[in-house]
């Protein structure tokens, strides 16, 4: 296990109207960028066991709490979490250490961003490392709209836009529970329970499977989103319907090299049309569920460094 007090210190750094709390290992690599982006509802903390391996073979590693997470800015309107500003942030990172491009690795929410990114801002992007959540190509109508005709009211990505503040209320009074619930491994399969997925496990006095890390590394989601609520993280699903409009005059298709991680246990479902749009893509699938990093992180470590070497030797 991690302790977190090997974690680096961060610097808060003002970028696109908002201030990002930022982690680094290896500036010593300066001018060779990797930027490691988190999904929800988590943390920099996330990326712990990939930054010292990514370091030492070379790189540059920025990890910054995106905004509405940990002691970055929680701007108060919906819309100041749409993917033009999530993805404005990265930019103005960039701009900041002075770096015209740089490799972006994605986590689940993370992911989203880091494709959203590369579809408008290509220049900016040499290479693409996503997990868990693949490429989500444009629906004939709005996200949440087809969201809720396949799955339902309940589903969470549909309660948290037709019901806002529901669920961030729930969460907000049983973080500790919520975040011990939800970050567990080796879950045995199990029928969907009634009811909305994220306020089920904030409620849940008993989760399945097992726990995914320390009480110690726990402690840091726990105090992070104690401090900051949930609203704010949650904000990001409010947009997915605008990020629809936002992205459909940008050409979809990736030329980036990327490589996809999937979970194989994850219950997000695997894209069956990855290569028509990142034809430039290699797909890996690891025995783990969906905290693919922090499940399975010596494998997820080997196989980033093994894809980049061969990256660089081609």
């Amino acid at each position: 296990m991690f302790s977190p007090a090997e974690f680096p210190t961060p610097t808060l750094v003002s970028v696109n109207g908002v201030e990002l709390e930022v982690f680094e290992t290896g500036q010593e690599n300066a001018g060779n960028p990797i930027v490691l982006c988190h999904g929800w509802p988590e943390h920099a903390f996330s990326w712990r066991y990939q930054m010292p391996a990514l370091a030492a073979a070379g790189y540059h590693v920025i990890v910054p709490n995106q905004r509405g997470y940990g002691n970055s800015s929680h701007p108060t309107e919906v819309i100041d979490y749409d993917i033009e500003q999530l993805s404005g942030d990265l930019i103005a990172l960039l701009n900041h250490y002075g770096y015209e491009d740089a490799t972006f690795v994605g986590h689940d929410w993370g992911a989203f961003v880091v494709w959203g990114l590369t579809l408008l801002h290509p220049d900016r992007v040499n290479k693409v490392i996503n997990m868990a959540l693949p490429y989500q190509v444009r629906t004939e109508k709005p996200w949440i709209e087809f969201l809720e005709e396949f799955l339902g009211s309940d589903y969470y990505f549909v309660h948290f836009n037709r019901q806002p503040g529901v669920a961030d209320a729930v969460l907000n009074e049983n973080t500790s529970r919520f975040l011990h619930n939800i970050f567990r491994k080796n879950i045995p399969p199990a029928p969907p329970e009634p009811g909305m997925m994220m306020i089920n496990l904030a409620r849940a006095e008993a989760p399945l499977g097992e726990p995914l890390m320390s009480d110690n590394e726990l402690a840091v989601f726990v105090s992070a989103f104690e401090k900051t609520g949930f609203m704010s993280s949650i904000n990001w699903y409010r947009n997915l319907d605008r990020n629809w409009h936002i992205l459909a005059d940008a050409d979809p298709i990736i030329q980036k090299p990327a490589l996809m991680i999937y979970g194989n246990r994850d219950l997000i479902p695997q894209s069956e049309n990855l290569k028509e749009f990142v034809p430039c893509v290699d797909v890996l699938s690891l025995d783990c569920g969906h905290w693919i990093q922090q499940e399975l992180p010596e494998e997820t470590t080997r196989a980033i460094l093994k894809w980049l070497e061969r990256q660089a030797a081609a």
